[in-house]
């Protein structure tokens, strides 16, 4: 790369920094710390929300999938979360706000110990974390991969580097920190793909590239589905996303815990849902029409996007390329891990040792900062050996997507009162049993297809859980009159009239 280049690297650091410690001043407690004090705007919460979902994975894993398979990506990914995030600012958005309202939660795990017991909470807490380990992981090794095919730094140092910085600003400044720096890297994103986007156009022949080029590359690569990603997976696929992206991903959770009110949650969720209906055809174009511009390219993985844009773009510009991929990792990592330290902070610890209960302001504050340093420093030690768990596409789609379902169950659903009589025993049930069809699929030597591998787990959990609420109906096992009292709180409809929410 050009000095220009490393510039623009170094200058997109130093102001993620500098936001971070401008944040600092907001912090004055853990609830400042977490939820930003219920605060956030629906327009900064929605554009937090659609950022936190990119990393380098899209630049490495998904490019090469844009290379092989050609839009099946955009059906199975783009599209899928733009109707999931619709269909779930619905049924589910509204419900966060008002937990926060109910019961002051700074995590979304925390109302589980009233929902269930303290036990489900925390084979809940831990399993999440569990599985947020490799997932931020994915996006370490991404950055890695990245960083090693533009300026040919080891892998390992790449993901010290950007872990690093992001470390450093999130145990500084909090859910602001994150929330700021996601829309300065929202502005960059923008920009930098746009650049690229319009630049291989013009390389293309100009606007009728949009439509020419399919005609160039392998017919399947014009369909809604293809090769691995068959009808069958990706609409497996969008239950996944469906729980995740609307909260049983706890850091999406987090965007919508901090909003004023059920109103402006919605109104986050449509804002993150237009973005990934449109937005994706703009990134994902130059990497479709990468067979056509680099034939043949070994690795597309790690290839493809830096070949892209050292072959289309100015000195500056390359940089400015490689900092909005590091601001798609730095934005989903840094808010995975301030959510993340949230259930480690009010969930795990003070169940575990007397001394993390009813902690002061500072105290509480201090050992969130801790958290978050712990939990980061952990997923890059994973990221640094995550040829172990099948590289960058196995931590993603395998180990996340199966392992997030069974978690996200009983989270989810335990906000309906459709669900009322699912109790501790189905929630636990639920989540054991999605777990162990994760490892006789993974480790029994049996053959699975992809869509099965991903979405069985997801399917027993289900099943467990709606099936031993529907036995404990049918015994009519009583339910409290406190949880009774709080899903009838979540289903109330908002004050359309007032503009809020319903308020405790």
């Amino acid at each position: 790369m050009h000095f220009l280049d490393y510039s623009a690297v170094a200058l997109f650091f130093i102001a993620m920094i500098i936001i971070g410690f401008y944040s600092f001043n907001k912090i004055k407690s853990s609830e400042d710390f977490f939820v930003a004090g219920g605060k956030v705007p629906w327009w900064l919460s929605g554009i937090s929300h659609h950022v936190s979902g990119y990393s380098g994975v899209v630049f490495v894993a998904y490019a090469a999938i844009a290379y092989k398979y050609g839009l099946t990506l955009y059906f199975w990914w783009g599209f899928n979360i733009a109707i999931a995030v619709i269909l779930g600012s619905i049924f589910i958005v509204p419900r966060w706000p008002r937990l926060r309202q109910k019961l002051n939660i700074q995590s979304p795990t925390e109302y589980l110990k009233l929902r269930y017991n303290t036990s489900a909470q925390q084979i809940i807490a831990w399993s999440g974390v569990v599985v947020k380990l490799f997932d931020v992981a994915a996006k370490w090794a991404s950055m890695g991969i990245l960083l090693h095919g533009f300026t040919g730094l080891p892998i390992w140092l790449g993901i010290v580097v950007s872990g690093g910085v992001s470390l450093l600003y999130i145990a500084v400044g909090g859910l602001w920190a994150d929330l700021w720096t996601d829309f300065a890297q929202f502005v960059v994103q923008i920009v930098a793909g746009l650049v690229l986007f319009i630049s291989t156009i013009m390389y293309l022949g100009g606007v009728s590239a949009l439509f020419d080029i399919w005609d160039k590359l392998p017919k399947a690569n014009s369909q809604m589905f293809n090769g691995p990603y068959t009808a069958a997976w990706t609409f497996g696929f969008f239950f996944v996303i469906l729980l995740s992206y609307t909260g049983g991903t706890w850091n999406l959770a987090a965007r919508f815990i901090s909003t004023p009110n059920s109103v402006q949650a919605k109104k986050s969720a449509y804002v993150s849902a237009v973005l990934y209906l449109v937005w994706p055809l703009i990134l994902f174009f130059p990497m479709w029409a990468g067979p056509i511009i680099f034939p043949g390219l070994e690795d597309p993985a790690a290839n493809l996007y830096p070949m892209l844009t050292k072959e289309f773009l100015p000195p500056g510009l390359v940089g400015l390329v490689l900092a909005s991929m590091f601001a798609n990792t730095m934005s989903m990592t840094t808010s995975d891990a301030n959510t993340i330290s949230a259930v480690i902070t009010r969930d795990i610890l003070p169940n575990l040792y007397k001394q993390f209960r009813n902690l002061s302001q500072r105290a509480s504050l201090k050992l969130a900062r801790n958290s978050t340093i712990v939990f980061t420093v952990l997923t890059m030690i994973i990221a640094v050996n995550k040829d172990a768990f099948g590289d960058v596409i196995g931590l993603i789609l395998t180990w996340f997507g199966a392992l997030l379902g069974p978690t996200a169950i009983p989270m989810i659903l335990g906000l309906f009162p459709t669900f009322k009589h699912c109790d501790s025993r189905a929630a636990i049930i639920s989540i054991l049993g999605g777990l162990i069809t994760f490892a006789v699929i993974n480790y029994s030597g049996i053959v699975f297809p992809q869509s099965i591998k991903t979405v069985l787990p997801l399917i027993i959990a289900f099943v467990l859980y709606s099936g031993i609420g529907l036995i404990n109906k049918s015994k009519n096992d009583k339910v409290s009159d406190e949880i009774e009292d709080l899903l009838d709180y979540l289903s109330k409809p908002e004050d359309i009239s007032a503009g809020v929410g319903i308020s405790n």
